[in-house]
């Protein structure tokens, strides 16, 4: 069976929407694109992202973002290597003939659920707001990895929105940058208990 893991950059509201630039995603009228720029020119961001990059070993992408990343990633691998190389799944009803080596389309959750309990690499999954949406309704996600910025935005795609359940989960690693942005990583742990202060 292969791990799931969600890496996302959110705010402290939690909003995941368009993080990178300002026309990444402007659905809705979203007008905060490229909101974690300010904070995010450190060594210590660049140092947790390219670790968790380096331990990339398959992606799983919702259809948007796998277009964003199919335009850029293939002529820009000097920070991400094995970005061409390695297996992308993309959730998709109607892509028929991507470009980018080594995709892989997934139609459905059925076919999602299959992947989950093959045999192969665990998966990470980038932004792509609606699959993650789904994975966490139907309880395929084993990890997250947070990035969340000293920043509310009121408004936009949230990462823990209409999919979210009932969940535990244990902070495996933590670390925070000259900025303020903290790197937090979550372990499924079964789940929720309840109890009394009295």
């Amino acid at each position: 069976m292969r791990k799931i893991t969600v890496l996302e950059f959110i705010t402290l509201d939690g909003v995941m929407q368009a993080p990178g630039g300002s026309k990444e995603d402007t659905a809705e009228g979203f007008k905060y694109g490229g909101w974690m720029s300010p904070y995010f020119e450190d060594k210590v961001g660049g140092q947790e992202m390219a670790k968790q990059m380096k331990a990339t070993d398959a992606l799983l992408l919702g259809r948007k973002t796998y277009d964003i990343w199919a335009e850029f990633w293939p002529e820009h691998t000097e920070t991400w290597p094995q970005v061409n190389k390695i297996t992308k799944y993309v959730v998709s009803k109607t892509l028929k003939n991507p470009t980018w080596e080594n995709t892989v389309v997934i139609k459905d959750t059925t076919e999602l659920k299959k992947l989950k309990n093959s045999d192969g690499p665990d998966l990470q999954v980038y932004g792509s707001a609606n699959l993650v949406q789904t994975l966490m309704e139907n309880d395929l996600v084993d990890e997250f990895w947070l990035k969340i910025f000293p920043i509310t935005l009121g408004t936009g795609k949230r990462l823990f929105e209409k999919g979210t359940i009932p969940a535990a989960f244990t902070l495996v690693y933590s670390r925070i940058s000259p900025t303020g942005v903290i790197f937090a990583s979550y372990k499924r742990a079964g789940a929720v208990k309840t109890g009394s202060m009295a």
